[in-house]
């Protein structure tokens, strides 16, 4: 509903956090020009404890002639959102929230029980599904037509907000002897109101009973009606909104959402006793029916909703075949973090730092360079079977081997790491290109890790844990210094000798480096394409240059720098080895153990 711009003229205010888990819900009485703030601060009049995005002191709420108003603090970390917007400063009137991550505040008139009107629940009824399925609606024709458009405008929708707000409105049409329609959920004290509407707003918000809203959506988990008189004695257990006569509550069913209820209410003469006869308690039945069908449409569709936001979510982790094997109802329990072997490329932009400050006039333009560099290294993992794990800053992480173990990991990880290197080699000479000027660094290594995910059931993030990465995001900083574009460990350059055809890529042996702080020698290779694709290295050459370096670990440099010298001009991977060679005079250290050991990452 559109918020007032001025509160009823009221003594006092309730302002409600409510969390996204169970149990997570505060409650603060705002006195008439007081205020309060909201944190995480033991001290703060709000605590909200479970809320990571609050700040110790995050937002003032005051009340400034009958205006409860909201004013975010300067120290505060993160926005607050009103409206679906950020904002600093707002105004609130009754019914009226704002969030601060996952975390809701609602503004609410103070009442000391759960409803502004004495009332007595004088019948009860707990509607069973086999009851209500041969019920006969007496305006079917409107009732059709608004089940028939609820799922093309609920699906128009773009927020939760605007969600549940579009099923209120339906529901109140769709009901035409319905006072207050809303959206509720069991409070830990009150139920709380979501969103709510009614055909008369002049009259109040609507507060429902508390004890409906649990009966019918934590213990039955069925639609409940309760038909009351007024001017009886005060039960705050039977309570009920002021003007209405009858309520009831059909509880919506969301796998991993908050249970929830839609809750409606009326003021039309119901006799004791004739809920469940003719007249009138017949068309309640006819009208509980109805929400129950509105319900079902509306679980259906958020069902449906998460699993595309998870779809979504998961499309740029996952390749399509691991989508596929996951299945439609995506079988989560696969991709719970567990020990495997995994083959891991870390990939990283050459000179970003450098062209950053470079242009740091046109920022906006080296992002927009930066994601379509990182979406071609995206796109070659995610075509041979990878999983993309975290993006920093220019750099990207893909592994292999996870959710489903593959023989192949180090194979696959081979064949993206070449894709990409030919992507940036062909955009290189192409003058306008977002890729010209750019080069990249590429290490891979093969080992023993943890792989999983981690967050939530509707936003998933996956990542890979373990020395292995380590290693390759080394492997992957060495290039610049061994003056390659590709480097492999040697579990995996073993492997790409064994499978790889040499039309697709070959292995040329560099050295034994013990990395800085490293404990152990890891032996090196690069990774190169095929010949008839990288002509400048022949399959002669690369065999002559290892030659070359099993003399170097050997410690016989003359016959090392005599094979290094046979390498084309162009190769500057010989540099690497030819540096030390020279600087020794071609003759190993007295206590050489062929092993380089590097000086800087």
């Amino acid at each position: 509903m559109t918020p007032l711009e001025r509160v009823p003229d009221v003594s006092t205010f309730d302002l409600i956090a409510t969390g996204p888990e169970d149990g997570q819900q505060q409650r603060v009485r705002l006195a008439t020009d007081g205020y309060v703030i909201v944190g995480r601060s033991d001290v703060a009049g709000l605590s909200a404890g479970w809320e990571p995005a609050l700040s110790r002191e995050h937002v003032r709420v005051e009340v400034v002639d009958q205006i409860p108003r909201v004013a975010r603090l300067p120290n505060a970390a993160n926005p607050v959102f009103h409206n679906g917007e950020p904002s600093d400063e707002f105004t609130l009137a009754p019914g009226g929230s704002f969030a601060i991550g996952e975390t809701q505040f609602r503004l609410v008139e103070h009442a000391d029980a759960d409803s502004s009107q004495a009332s007595r629940v004088v019948e009860e009824v707990r509607f069973e599904s086999s009851q209500l399925r041969n019920i006969r609606f007496s305006d079917a024709d409107k009732r059709i037509e608004v089940l028939t458009h609820l799922p093309s405008v609920i699906q128009r929708t773009r927020t939760d907000d605007e969600f549940f707000q579009t099923v209120v409105d339906l529901l109140l049409a769709g009901i035409p002897s319905a006072e207050a329609v809303a959206i509720v959920e069991p409070g830990s004290e009150l139920a709380v109101v979501r969103h709510w509407q009614r055909r008369n707003e002049t009259r109040g918000e609507v507060r429902p009973s508390t004890r409906l809203v649990r009966d019918a959506v934590t213990s039955s988990r069925a639609s409940i009606l309760h038909v009351w008189e007024a001017e009886r004695a005060v039960d705050d257990q039977y309570t009920a909104t002021a003007g209405f006569n009858w309520a009831f509550c059909t509880p919506v069913s969301v796998p991993g959402e908050l249970p929830r209820g839609l809750y409606v209410a009326g003021e039309h003469e119901v006799s004791v006793g004739t809920a469940t006869a003719s007249g009138r308690g017949a068309a309640l039945q006819a009208d509980v029916r109805f929400t129950e069908l509105v319900a079902e449409i509306v679980s259906s569709l958020r069902r449906l909703s998460s699993l595309e936001r998870q779809q979504a979510g998961l499309r740029q982790f996952f390749a399509p075949p691991i989508l596929e094997a996951l299945g439609e109802d995506l079988d989560t329990a696969l991709l719970e973090p567990r020990e495997c072997e995994v083959a891991v490329l870390f990939c990283d932009l050459r000179g970003f730092s450098q062209r950053a400050e470079s242009q740091e006039n046109n920022l906006p333009g080296l992002l927009n360079r930066v994601s379509q560099a990182l979406g071609v290294m995206t796109e070659q993992i995610l075509r041979f079977g990878g999983v993309t794990g975290d993006f920093q800053g220019d750099a990207a992480l893909g592994f292999w081997g996870w959710p489903f173990a593959s023989e192949n990991a180090s194979l696959d990880a081979c064949r993206a790491a070449l894709g990409i290197r030919a992507a940036f080699e062909a955009e290189a000479s192409v003058e306008g290109s977002p890729l010209a000027g750019f080069e990249m660094g590429i290490g891979i290594a093969y080992g023993r890790a943890v792989a999983g995910k981690i967050g939530t059931a509707e936003q998933v993030k996956v990542t890979v844990f373990g020395p292995v990465v380590n290693l390759a995001s080394r492997l992957e900083s060495m290039t610049t210094q061994l003056r390659v574009p590709i480097l492999i460990d040697e579990p995996t350059a073993e492997l790409i000798r064994a499978k790889l055809p040499r039309n697709e890529g070959r292995v040329r042996k560099l050295a034994r480096v013990l990395p800085v702080g490293m404990e152990r020698p890891v032996t090196v290779s690069e990774l190169l394409p095929s010949e008839s694709d990288y002509p400048l290295l022949t399959d002669e050459q690369i065999s002559r240059y290892e030659e070359g370096v099993d003399h170097f670990i050997a410690g016989n440099w003359d016959a090392a720098w005599q094979c290094l010298h046979e390498m084309p001009a162009g190769d500057r991977a010989q540099d690497f080895l030819a540096m030390p060679i020279v600087q020794s005079s071609r003759r190993a250290p007295a206590d050489w153990d062929g092993v380089l050991r590097l000086a800087r990452k």
